[in-house]
């Protein structure tokens, strides 16, 4: 089998799969990471090169399971914020989500400190790629969201970017000459019709003038269903062990807030110092401090 190329009889991976999405573009190997900054760079519209990546997913319960969105956090090599995801089946309250996310994800940034300015904080990209339905009226399948008055159509000329590629839209795409596609083009062609023997050829034409998407294809023929379920039980622990932790923090946090409560009450009362001190368990300085609050 040629590099570049599939054979009628091969089966790959459905890649508009979260799993398979996130095991292709996440691997520490070099056709990964070229295929990631590919990727991103055909959506954004200039060419950036990913230096990093932080994987970070919801829970997982089963193969089968075809709801659960995987999000690859990353970085460029500028510092600029970029999260990527893939999800077959999006939400009917996709844009909201889109603006909750996008927001959370650029004020990660942190710009207080001596020195630091707003003028610092790098762009922050929100990516999209969402599979089996239409979320849009429109028939445009890639979309560029950002602030602006709609009014007066002036742009805030921001640093946040909302970017989405609905892939029941690309119907029409498909039929011209891959020559004529532009990158984004090429990629949603190859999302969404890798696994259609009919569309074989386009998708071998693709794989030969686009050097990302050969770089995913690579990748992914490396791929195999262990390789899946590793990544569906290290998400499943992240998510067990962050819950955890969140879980008790807050429970310390509430006791803790009990306890001064307790303490707050007990100085309002007049109760000496000390007497509060072994009610609560509380050093004198904090007590002190929270008659000072008060």
């Amino acid at each position: 089998m040629s590099k570049f190329h599939f054979e009628e009889t091969d089966e790959p991976l459905d890649i508009r799969y979260d799993g398979v999405f996130k095991a292709v573009f996440t691997k520490t190997t070099q056709a990964s990471n070229k295929a990631l900054s590919e990727l991103i760079s055909a959506l954004i519209g200039r060419e950036v090169s990913v230096a990093g990546i932080d994987t970070n997913e919801p829970p997982i319960d089963n193969l089968d399971d075809r709801q659960i969105r995987f999000d690859i956090n990353c970085k460029t090599e500028n510092g600029d914020m970029i999260n990527v995801e893939m999800t077959f089946n999006p939400s009917n309250f996709e844009p909201a989500r889109l603006e909750f996310y996008a927001g959370k994800l650029f004020t990660r940034q942190d710009v207080q400190g001596k020195g630091r300015r707003y003028k610092d904080l790098k762009e922050a990209y929100q990516i999209t790629i969402l599979g089996n339905k239409k979320i849009f009226p429109d028939d445009v399948f890639l979309h560029t969201f950002e602030y602006y008055d709609p009014v007066h159509n002036i742009s805030l000329k921001g640093k946040s970017r909302i970017i989405t590629l609905e892939l029941a839209k690309v119907e029409k795409v498909v039929e011209k000459p891959v020559r004529e596609m532009n990158k984004y083009e090429m990629w949603a062609i190859f999302f969404q019709y890798l696994t259609d023997r009919n569309k074989r050829n386009k998708i071998n034409e693709i794989l030969e003038m686009n050097e990302g998407i050969a770089m995913a294809k690579e990748v992914l023929i490396t791929i195999t269903r262990d390789d899946i379920e590793w990544a569906r039980q290290m998400s499943k622990l992240k998510y067990e062990l962050d819950t955890q932790d969140a879980l008790a923090n807050a429970e310390y946090e509430g006791i803790e807030k009990g306890i001064k409560t307790t303490a707050r009450n007990a100085l309002a009362k007049g109760l000496p110092l000390e007497t509060i001190r072994d009610i609560t368990g509380l050093d004198l300085e904090t007590i002190r401090n929270l008659g000072a609050e008060t």
